[in-house]
């Protein structure tokens, strides 16, 4: 296969090689004479193509096949063997711009600053500078806008394009009613709760965000597996536009297990069963179990049962109510609590990447720790912001995370405070090389609880550092606050930072240095007593359809650096 093209430094030829069917067709081994000669003659368009698509309408191509040009060889005439194709393209001198035109164009619409007279004629700017002109229409309410008369004469005596679009922009027209497809309609969620989740603003000026907003509440309610809108053909004599919802039930049940496994730590079992549409509303009720601490040597056993009942569109289609209630026992290095929680509250969709979530819960906890055994029970207010833009929520090599959480709390009984707990959790990612080979991760925590003694608080609201989500290498839950001799308790105050250099090895393995460090201190803004720890190791990545399984190996900085290892297993990356 021979592709012969002028070559200016500026990628044409790789464009067109992208482009041609026939060197795709000959590299497959079963590809048959006929085969070549189907890719060949379809090559002439595809070619020409990319060179409108790059402002040359001059240009000439040939496609011989075995020295016969392709296009005078009948298709039921194929030779039996095909030994030789060779493509010859020549682009000759580029087009600009004489004219460049679309009108009548909607306030602010933003053309391609390329589409101008005199500039390089390139076919795709007509293409764009149109669909953003009736992309703007449609902004301003003009659903129908449409090309109604477009006029494009290539001049090859002076090498110039005359490109003028005219647009019918149609009435303004407002939402219409929410129908449902035929098909849609032995969905098994009940048509009343279709509509309520979708949240459609009938008789609000159309808006193509506004449609896109509707049909991804439909998919972020999980109950569908696919969901498609589709505006009707013609508006109704009242200038209302109804939209037909197209949506196609999701599975209503699912299964999923994790494993986890760390040196020390020991071995972490987790479990769901979640039903997507319990009630026919899009309920979500997920059932959760862990145990943990299996076969370790920090502390024993740990173990949590939760369920968590979600209700999309509850007084608003961007508002949903969940009810949970947990039952939980942590048996860690310094001290044993068992827990019962129940409550509720309501999440917030703002956008695509900000959701914040408020309510409130009653907790009992038992707790025997080296102040003692203590029960203590507290009203707590927990509302929380999470702004998620990392392009992989299991894998990111670019954007940011930022989770933080306030809690307030109220004592119940004499034994236990009141006050309010913080935390934050902030993340980035930047990657760089050819095809962003190597990513950089940085992670900072702080947390804070303000308010009353640390007797007063449940264990585990307080802070401990070392383990695989704080600090790698150092023992798990190793650094709290050590009040006196032989008396260790959790800190109010917490910082930790961590950062990764990830570097891809092939498609299937990447390689991970990384070093950790954290600060648990006495009192709520970090004074009194207080220490830092800090680790550092190398890990490595193999990525599998459901996420990479990750394998880190680590060792505590300091005097005790390289004497004692930790491995840490399990899917995803560590953040």
């Amino acid at each position: 296969m021979v592709l012969t093209a002028p070559e200016a430094g500026d990628g044409f030829a790789d464009r067109l090689r992208s482009a041609s069917l026939s060197i795709t067709t000959a590299a497959q081994e079963e590809a048959t004479a006929q085969d070549l000669l189907a890719a060949a003659q379809a090559d002439y368009g595809r070619l020409i193509g990319v060179l409108y698509a790059e402002g040359f309408y001059g240009g000439v191509i040939r496609i011989r096949v075995d020295g016969q040009e392709a296009a005078s060889i009948p298709p039921l005439r194929a030779p039996s063997e095909i030994r030789k194709i060779d493509i010859t393209v020549e682009r000759n001198a580029p087009f600009v711009f004489s004219t460049a035109r679309v009108m009548p164009l909607a306030p602010e619409t933003a053309l391609p600053p390329e589409f101008a007279p005199g500039n390089r004629a390139k076919g795709d700017l007509i293409g764009e500078a149109t669909r953003s002109s009736i992309a703007a229409w449609r902004a301003s309410g003009h659903a129908k806008a449409l090309v109604a008369e477009q006029t494009i004469i290539a001049d090859h005596a002076d090498s110039t394009l005359f490109a003028d679009i005219s647009l019918d922009p149609g009435p303004r027209l407002r939402f219409g009613r929410l129908l449902l497809a035929e098909e849609s309609r032995d969905s098994h969620v009940r048509p009343e709760r279709i509509r309520d989740i979708a949240g459609l603003p009938t008789g609000r000026q159309f808006s193509p965000k506004e449609l896109d907003e509707a049909a991804a509440r439909l998919r972020r309610s999980g109950a569908f597996r696919s969901v498609v809108m589709i505006e009707a053909d013609r508006p109704n004599a009242d200038g209302s536009l109804d939209i037909t919802a197209r949506v196609s039930d999701a599975k209503p049940r699912r299964l999923g297990f994790g494993a986890e496994l760390a040196s020390l730590e020991g071995l972490t079992l987790s479990g769901f069963w979640l039903h997507r549409n319990l009630f026919g509303g899009a309920e979500r009720l997920r059932l959760d179990a862990m145990i943990g601490g299996i076969g370790g040597d920090s502390g024993g056993e740990d173990y949590r049962l939760g369920a968590r009942f979600d209700r999309p569109a509850t007084l608003h289609p961007d508002t949903g109510l969940f009810l949970l209630a947990v039952v939980e026992g942590n048996d860690e290095p310094d001290y044993t609590e068992s827990k019962v929680e129940v409550g509720g509250g309501f999440t917030r969709i703002f956008s695509q990447e900000l959701r914040g979530e408020a309510g409130i819960s009653y907790r009992y906890s038992d707790i025997d720790d080296d102040l003692g055994r203590r029960e203590l029970q507290h009203l707590l207010f927990p509302a929380s912001l999470t702004w998620d833009k990392r392009n992989d929520p299991l894998n990111a090599t670019s954007g940011h995370f930022i989770d933080v959480t306030l809690t307030p709390f109220i004592g119940l009984d004499d034994n236990s405070g009141d006050g309010v707990r913080m935390f934050a959790d902030a993340r980035h990612y930047r990657s760089f090389g050819d095809g962003d080979r190597f990513t950089l991760a940085g992670r900072a925590q702080i947390g804070s609880v303000a308010g009353p003694s640390v007797g007063e608080i449940p264990a585990d609201m307080l802070f401990y550092s070392g383990g695989a989500g704080t600090v790698r290498g150092q023992d798990y839950q190793s650094l709290g606050v050590d009040l006196a001799p032989g008396v260790t308790v959790g800190g109010r105050a917490f910082v930790g930072f961590s950062g990764e250099f990830r570097a891809t090895v092939t498609d299937k393995i990447q390689a991970v240095a990384f070093a950790d460090t954290g600060f648990v201190g006495q009192d709520a803004l970090g004074t009194g007593r207080g220490d830092w720890h800090s680790g550092a190791g190398i890990g490595a990545r193999y990525f599998t359809p459901v996420g990479p399984i990750r394998v880190d190996i680590a060792t505590p900085l300091g005097d005790k650096v390289g004497e004692d290892l930790e491995i840490y297993i399990g899917i995803g990356q560590a953040f």
